[in-house]
């Protein structure tokens, strides 16, 4: 079949006036060939898109946890033991005197002045302590306690105990801590805290 040379414009409408469905059929194969190149395009794009774009969170903040709340959270259960009067009188972790009376505790990783709920899991009995040196460094043992800790919780050799961190803005805390002050210091330290006197 002879095909006809088109060089100029009348020429090419010439050639197409007669030949309408050969035009719509070329111009079909020609906008679909265009349609996928650029859909393909389109598809690898937001493709790479959306793997180089992080997905954002609404609210940046969602995965902190304060402070206290982390404490609130932390606990320990394990066996405890007791130390008294072969260490009376010792410099303790803080440097101040051991003494066997006061309610402390050795734990060989919290943070020294630390307060500390120990539960005795036989009877269910609790003190605070505060974290004043360190150890047991033997044995499987998670906490020394003082002499009166261990009476406090009926604790007489050793014992399976949990251990709950408390923070300073515990109520059960200012209570304990208002409890051992001096009858003199009392009223002062009262008077800036009418909040902490009880209901009437």
């Amino acid at each position: 079949m002879k095909r006809e040379r088109i060089t100029s414009t009348s020429d090419r409408q010439r050639f197409f006036s007669g030949r309408p469905a050969e035009l719509l059929r070329a111009t079909a194969v020609h906008l679909t060939f265009v349609a996928t190149i650029f859909g393909c395009s389109v598809n690898a794009t937001a493709g790479d898109h959306e793997k180089a774009t992080p997905v954002a969170t609404a609210n940046p903040q969602a995965h902190k946890v304060s402070a206290a709340t982390r404490i609130r959270n932390w606990f320990q259960t394990g066996q405890a033991s007791w130390y008294g009067l072969k260490f009376q009188g010792r410099k303790t972790a803080t440097g101040e005197t051991y003494d066997m009376n006061a309610l402390t505790c050795a734990h060989p990783s919290l943070p020294l002045g630390s307060w500390v709920r120990v539960t005795n899991l036989r009877n269910r009995k609790t003190v605070l302590v505060r974290v004043n040196d360190r150890g047991p460094s033997f044995g499987d043992r998670i906490v020394d306690l003082s002499y009166a800790a261990a009476r406090a919780v009926g604790l007489r050799d050793t014992g399976k105990v949990k251990l709950e961190r408390v923070s300073l803005t515990d109520p059960e805390l200012a209570k304990v801590l208002i409890a051992r002050l001096p009858d003199a210091t009392l009223p002062n330290l009262l008077s800036g805290h009418p909040d902490w006197l009880p209901a009437q």
